[in-house]
């Protein structure tokens, strides 16, 4: 079962430690980022994931294995829904986690999103193009930004007939355990 658990403070450290994993395979398209003196790269800061009722983190796990992490924006007047971050570990990408965990979070913060991903990161452009526009059935404006990150924008309200998604992925829903 792929459980989403809500991040508390008191497992910050688990959040950083996966966090190392996720800027370790980012660095492949970020050639300026370097590990620290002490061989870790450098944390970063996620107190506003505690301090502000608009960010949230999620663990996704496997059973109770951690397989993957989410960092939420949720919409508010100035700005659309968001992940900042969003990491599967290798063993499980390409398993439909990643698609599977995403589409929970945006349907748990329903409205207004936008998703980037910088220039080199064609994994991750690919991802995010074939599961909203599968979502979406289209209805999805893509553009590039002057920076060339990829950026999509939609509504939840064009996810389009989820009943019909969730049938074709009969397991998908029955097998998500919010926490």
């Amino acid at each position: 079962m792929l459980n989403l658990e809500k991040v508390t403070k008191g497992k910050e450290s688990i959040l950083h430690n996966l966090m190392q994993f996720y800027i370790y395979e980012f660095s492949k398209f970020v050639p300026e980022i370097r590990l620290e003196q002490d061989g870790t790269y450098k944390l970063f800061n996620l107190n506003r994931y505690w301090e502000n009722s608009n960010f949230h983190a999620f663990f996704i796990k496997l059973e109770n294995e951690y397989i993957c992490f989410a960092l939420v924006e949720s919409e508010s007047k100035s700005f659309p829904n968001t992940f900042h971050e969003f990491f599967i570990i290798a063993t499980y990408s390409g398993k439909g986690y990643g698609e599977k965990a995403a589409t929970e979070l945006m349907l748990m913060f329903p409205g207004n999103w936008i998703i980037t991903q910088i220039e080199a990161n064609y994994p991750a452009q690919a991802f995010w193009r074939k599961l909203v526009y599968k979502l979406t059935n289209g209805d999805v404006t893509e553009r590039y930004d002057k920076e060339r990150r990829s950026i999509q924008e939609f509504h939840t309200s064009s996810i389009v007939d989820v009943a019909q998604y969730f049938y074709r992925n009969r397991h998908f829903r029955n097998n998500i355990n919010i926490a």
